[in-house]
């Protein structure tokens, strides 16, 4: 199937295919095709009838597609964005790496290990980029945190911490009934297992331990719904850390992170994101975002920039080759935790890392 196309919009030399136009594809999208000069949206790919060609006349694209092996046939796609349901992500980036483009990959970079390491292995083969998007990293608060942690400033992390709450939605936990358990452990946890990972450098976990269940809509526990999770992480270098998860926060959307030390502590994030608020005879008020896209915005559309200035570093042998990114280890270590995190929950107990038997997510 060959491309169809709409009116001609001017183009940069870096020509970048999105695959994927569910909110987190056409957000990104939108940030190739109205927030980076040095890049073009070239072509947007979707199979679902219709939604490419919608999106692609939004944002003045050239090109769209419902056929996705026209990207990787297309010899003029320098770099894709993977914004595709998780299932397909491994299998995107394999076919990907095997077309030589280099390749940014929403996360879960796979739901299996063996999948993820066919997939590294077609990156490595092939020489191209590849970088998830651990989007957190490149929020400015969780990044000083970062950079205090390998300062040095806090001393040995001892004590770390990493939440995600959702907002609530009115109507209740939508789609509660299709939500199956390792979704709160692969899809939602995955940033903080990747932030903690992140935060705690040098050091890997070594074992986990899960409480989970459905608290906010216990009438799906039966189907196997957890929404609620807290799971406690050692890591090698003994440093214990926390992460947490709740689907349904009444005040919005909540990520935080902190890092505990031996000099001291560091903290990132804040419900309260908004600058204005108000003060009156019931105490006092701040509002919240609802969604992570605008929470994240700026980061969501930092690391696309990183990404595209890293390609071109690589391509000119210029100093943002060395620009850092997370990488397929990285998605392979948070993907690692995950699993192990779905095992102990389904059998209450510990699970080391390396006797773990959680290889990947049943559908």
């Amino acid at each position: 199937m060959a491309y169809q196309t709409l009116p001609t919009t001017s183009g940069q030399p870096l020509r970048i295919a999105v695959i994927g136009t569910g909110w987190i594809g056409a957000f990104h999208a939108r940030t190739v095709a109205q927030y980076l000069p040095d890049a073009q949206l070239h072509v947007v790919a979707d199979p679902a009838p219709g939604r490419a060609a919608e999106l692609a006349a939004q944002l003045g694209c050239t090109n769209y597609t419902e056929d996705i092996a026209d990207v990787f046939a297309d010899k003029t796609v320098d770099a894709v964005v993977i914004g595709a349901p998780s299932a397909f992500h491994a299998g995107l980036i394999t076919q990907a790496a095997a077309a030589g483009k280099h390749i940014f990959c929403e996360k879960p970079a796979a739901h299996a290990l063996v999948d993820l390491d066919n997939a590294l292995k077609a990156v490595e083969n092939a020489g191209v980029l590849l970088q998830i998007g651990f989007n957190r990293r490149f929020s400015q608060d969780f990044a000083s945190v970062a950079e205090q942690v390998n300062s040095g400033a806090i001393g040995t992390p001892q004590l770390l911490r990493s939440l995600t709450r959702d907002p609530e939605v009115a109507g209740g936990l939508p789609n509660a009934a299709k939500i199956r358990s390792h979704v709160i452990f692969t899809e939602t946890l995955i940033h903080d297992f990747d932030t903690l990972n992140w935060l705690n450098p040098g050091a890997e976990v070594q074992e986990v331990h899960v409480m989970a269940d459905a608290l906010v809509a216990p009438e799906h526990r039966e189907n196997g719904l957890l929404d609620t999770a807290v799971v406690t992480m050692r890591y090698s270098n003994g440093a214990i850390a926390v992460a947490e998860a709740n689907f349904s926060a009444s005040y919005g959307y909540d990520v935080r992170g902190e890092v505990f030390g031996s000099k001291g502590m560091v903290q990132a994030g804040n419900p309260v994101q908004l600058a204005a608020s108000s003060f009156d005879a019931q105490g006092a008020h701040a509002p919240t975002e609802r969604l992570n896209i605008e929470l994240f915005a700026q980061a969501y559309r930092d690391q696309l920039s990183i990404f595209t200035r890293k390609i071109r570093g690589l391509r000119e042998g210029s100093a943002d080759a060395a620009l850092a990114v997370p990488t397929g280890k990285d998605a392979r270590a948070a993907l690692r935790v995950a699993l192990a995190a779905l095992e102990s929950s389904e059998t209450g107990l510990p699970v080391k890392l390396e006797s773990a038997t959680r290889l990947a997510v049943n559908a």
